[in-house]
């Protein structure tokens, strides 16, 4: 017999194979991070359950089993090697196998030796991220693929960690959206972070086979790799123990049980691991500071029985509902604070019910919603004000310190910071890229170690060496607690060490503090999460400043809603909020439907509460709402979009010639479109994006920290060559047109060397002729003999001097394009000025524009009713200035001369838009910031990516708007 233990990040698998390489025996388990334990335990299980065991040979494998078997002498097999072992030996004749682990995923090509895709930063496509969606969802693990075979359509969700698709999914739950849709949206997630983050360009294709606990219990998670792959990949009986069964077939040392169940047991690792000091010295240093914080107190008195006014201020957040009725005096009269689980309208519902229950004569005088919930719960329940989360904290964070200079609130999934400045906020912090300063981040550890987050919290306080882990995402972080653990930390040290990183995250990470000085000496903590005293008291070591901590720190959202309907209100009229009879007649039906009134084709989630009441959600526009076309009379995003659709294909005599609408090619193609129908083609461009088009071409991309915008090129060029191009011209491009507002004028590296990506990870383009040359636009007199030479090789019959005629009719349309451009820009600058409007310049790159990249933020911006410029119009009025950076980029010097010319107008706002894997915006971001900073500016900036959520879009311009009309 061989016996094999596979020790995964979040479960173990045993084996026992008899001679014929037969399971005789098999257990799978979660260790809840109890790994020696568990393993100790299995071993002594199953000597006692099959006979003739010792005799054995035993081996180990799996993420977490190394340390184990070096301390234990057993035989050590690398798991992808078992895998590959047990494959060939179980399935023969593989090619590829596909698998999905606790925290682990996989792809091993078998064709033509032996290559391996892991995730190394991401645990985005694993069993750890379909378990935290499950849990958002509210509904067992084992459900969510019954409900996904129900889904009618699906949604874009972020598939790169479960922050960012938290973040998606819960404006959609809130916004009423299925939830068998949701759950097809996540597994169709898990699909494209395998295909596009691990298969990275190479083509998944022949005998498929599906391994680990995912794709083994999930049938619909299979049925979406088989949809997206063209295939009918095969589920083996045991695929769960594969890993363990290669271990088995590996074996060659049989093993002492009862030493080494021993050993295991009292495996304690190194006890070398990095570490802080105590957060309190004892029990009398953790009540002074307990005596401290319980100064900023919300006096609490009875709702039944009141006569007075009453004001309710309700928070539909990211993970929790809240829910206050305040009297005159802003003293609490009920609260309630109750998890969302995907349907706050009921939450919700409920908190009213039990206000009424509890008083039913009381005088509503005026109520108030924020959060992420905000529009659903107004248009429900006849909320009479909707307000930014933003402001909503701020006028809370008043009433305890009316000077307080920085706020921070951090919730479930959300960090919000500002600044305040001469009673205005200044400057608006939001996380966007990581969720490791929030209180989910906790939650998801005390979870993972098997406990309830309160007691999970209380743990640390007195821990001995708080655990050093630094400032990282949950992923590597999961890695940091599990070799503590190794190494020999307490869950007491784990918990004090992660209360103290979610300090750092919040503080480096989102607000990105050069020290904590230049935050305010000034400050009030906010949210559920500084609940947790550890948190707490590592914010005031790192700040080096004693804070206030309101005991309602998780109910400030819905307070400070309810002291600005007290403050609109002036304690007059009566509230419009849902009376009793209105909650007894209270229906919520959900509808889907697609709009059709546009090329968008927006996926409409229609709620109905009854009485005409409804909330549409899912649209990029107004139209469904008002049923009319939004205008784009003042929108500089849109204007450039109608005249890139000016260029139509001219029949040419020398054939067609397609070039990909992507990247740089949103601002050369006017160039380009006349320099070779000049020379005789028909030219024309593939379509705007969409998210069929980025489909198209996904399995070809050959890295998933690419941006956006570069991922997209892959889809573009498969959509000519599938609708029958013979010649596509996409050049490589070093230089851009110099501007004369930087050092230089280079293209960045994606924009320029793209091409060459296409050419090594699309065997497609073989098939055609793809002309990938190198241009120099950037020097007028050399381009036409250069040009000449490049395109000659393709085109023998081309003429020196038709190239210099064409030549120069190009540079003449990309003249009269520019121009154009700033006309329009100017007219739109003109219009608003005239109207008193304000004017966002909305900057970023020439393919923002493109409606699938920014997902229509322009229109949204649009319906706030101000004017939208781009920052190509406004980058002209600006001569060259000393920057702080390099300045070599004709893209980013735009940027800074737009930003520029922004602090020298009152009616003037940027908001930097910016591509997620975009390594150079790194340091854009920070120089924009400067510049307008350093004029009194709020700098706003938003990271786009494939997901198509706006909810926390939305908040960033709400609150710009707010801090602008408060200054």
């Amino acid at each position: 017999m061989k016996l094999g233990l596979d020790i995964g990040s979040t479960t173990i698998k045993c084996v026992v194979l008899d001679e014929e390489n037969k399971i005789i025996y098999s257990t799978y388990e979660r260790h809840y991070s109890q790994i020696t334990e568990k393993i100790a335990e299995i071993l002594a299980t199953v000597r006692s359950k099959v006979k003739g065991v010792e005799n054995a040979a035993v081996a180990l494998s799996g993420s977490a089993g190394m340390g184990v078997a070096e301390s234990s002498n057993i035989d050590f097999v690398q798991e992808v090697y078992a895998t590959r072992v047990a494959t060939n030996t179980f399935i023969p004749g593989t090619d590829v196998v596909i698998e999905l682990g606790g925290e682990d995923a996989k792809i091993l090509f078998l064709t033509n030796g032996l290559e391996v895709r892991m995730n190394g930063t991401c645990a985005g496509g694993t069993g750890a991220f379909i378990d935290q969606m499950a849990t958002l969802l509210n509904v067992p693990l084992e459900d969510l693929d019954e409900l996904a075979k129900q889904y009618e359509k699906t949604y874009t969700i972020a598939s790169r960690c479960g922050v960012f698709a938290k973040t998606d999914i819960q404006p959609l739950l809130n916004q009423g959206a299925r939830k068998s849709d949701i759950a097809e949206s996540i597994f169709n997630a898990v699909v494209s972070q395998t295909v596009a983050g691990l298969a990275q360009g190479r083509e998944i294709e022949g005998q498929v086979v599906y391994l680990g606990g995912p794709l083994t219990f999930m049938s619909e998670l299979r049925n979406c790799f088989d949809r997206t792959l063209n295939t009918k990949g095969i589920c083996p009986e045991n695929s769960l123990y594969f890993v363990a069964c290669g271990a088995a077939l590996c074996a060659e040392k049989t093993i002492d049980f009862d030493k080494v169940i021993e050993e295991v047991k009292n495996y304690r690792g190194s006890g070398n691991f990095a570490f802080n000091p105590p957060l309190f010295k004892d029990e009398e240093d953790y009540k002074k500071f307990s005596d401290r914080h319980a100064k900023a107190t919300v006096l609490q008195k009875e709702l039944k029985g009141y006569k007075g006014k009453a004001y309710v201020g309700m928070d539909a957040g990211s993970t929790t509902v809240k829910g206050v009725v305040l009297n005159d005096d802003g003293e609490l009269l009920y609260s309630k604070y109750l998890p969302s689980k995907g349907n706050p309208v009921e939450i919700i519902k409920g908190f009213l019910e039990e206000v009424y229950a509890i008083n039913p004569e009381i005088n509503i005088v005026s109520s108030a919603v924020t959060g992420y919930g905000e529009e659903i719960i107004k248009n429900a329940f006849d909320v009479d004000y909707g307000i930014v989360e933003t402001i909503a904290h701020f006028t809370a964070a008043k009433y305890f310190m009316p000077d307080v200079e920085f706020i921070i609130d951090i919730g479930g999934q959300d960090i919000k910071c500002f600044k305040i400045h001469n009673g205005a906020i200044d400057n608006i912090f939001l996380n966007e890229a990581c969720s490791s300063g929030c209180g989910s981040f906790l939650q998801t550890f005390a979870n993972a170690l098997g406990y309830e987050i309160a007691d999970f919290a209380k743990l640390g306080l007195f821990a001995k060496r708080p655990v050093d882990l630094g400032s990282r995402c949950t992923v590597f972080m999961n890695s940091s607690v599990k070799q503590a653990q190794k190494d020999g930390a307490t869950i007491e040290d784990i918990s004090a060490g992660l209360s103290l990183s979610v300090v750092k995250n919040a503080l480096y990470k989102v607000i990105r503090a050069s020290s904590p000085d230049e935050l305010g000496k000034r400050v009030v903590v906010q949210g559920g999460t500084f609940l947790n005293d550890a948190v707490l008291r590592a914010f005031e070591q790192e700040m080096g400043v004693e804070v206030v901590r309101p005991n309602i720190a998780g109910l400030m959202g819905a307070y400070g809603a309810a002291l600005y309907s007290k403050n609109k209100s002036k304690g007059n009229g009566k509230s419009k909020l849902a009376n009793k009879e209105t909650l007894k007649n209270f229906v919520h039906d959900i509808k889907v439907t697609n709009c059709g009134m546009c090329s968008n084709n927006c996926r409409l989630t229609i709620n109905s509460f009854g009485g005409g009441r409804r909330f549409i959600a899912g649209n990029r526009c107004e139209r469904p709402i008002t049923k009319k076309s939004q205008s784009n009379e003042l929108n500089m995003y849109a204007v450039k979009l109608k005249m890139l659709e000016e260029y139509k294909p001219v029949e040419g005599l020398r054939g067609k010639l397609g070039m990909p609408m992507a990247l740089n090619m949103f601002e050369m193609y006017p160039f380009w479109y006349r320099f070779f129908t000049e020379l005789k083609f028909e030219v024309f461009h593939s379509p705007f994006s969409t998210r069929k088009i980025y489909q198209r071409g996904q399995q070809t991309i050959p890295s998933d920290t690419i941006c956006f915008p570069a991922k997209l090129v892959h889809g573009h060029i498969q959509t000519l060559i599938d609708e029958g191009a013979e010649t596509i011209f996409y050049p490589c491009m070093s230089y851009n047109f110099d501007e004369h507002l930087g050092d230089n004028h280079y293209n960045c590296p994606v924009v320029a060397y793209y091409p060459e990506v296409i050419n090594n990870n699309m065997k497609d383009v073989q098939k055609i002729c793809f002309i990938k040359e190198y241009f120099g636009v950037h020097i007028p007199k050399h381009f036409p003999q250069k040009a000449y030479e490049a395109l000659s090789k393709y085109f023998p019959d081309l003429t020196l001097n038709e190239v210099r005629k064409a030549a120069k009719l190009a540079y003449d349309e990309q003249d009269k394009y520019r121009k154009k451009v700033i006309a329009k820009g100017n007219e739109i600058i003109e219009k608003a000025e005239k109207e008193g409007k304000k004017i966002m310049v909305l900057a970023g790159r020439p393919y923002h524009i493109d409606p699938e990249i920014n997902h229509g933020i322009d229109k949204l911006i649009s319906s706030f009713n101000v004017a939208i410029v781009s920052e190509d119009v406004v980058s002209p009025r600006v001569e060259k200035f000393h920057t702080n950076v390099l300045n070599q980029w004709t893209y980013h010097s735009r940027l800074y001369a737009a930003a520029k010319y922004v602090t020298t107008r009152k009616d003037m706002e940027l908001i930097q838009l910016v591509s997620f894997g975009c390594g150079v915006d790194a340091i854009t971001t920070d120089e924009v910031r400067e510049i307008l900073e350093k004029e009194g500016k709020i700098y706003t900036q938003i990271k786009i990516d494939e997901i198509t959520n706006l909810g926390a879009v939305k908040i960033r311009i709400r609150s710009l708007l707010a801090a602008i009309d408060n200054d």
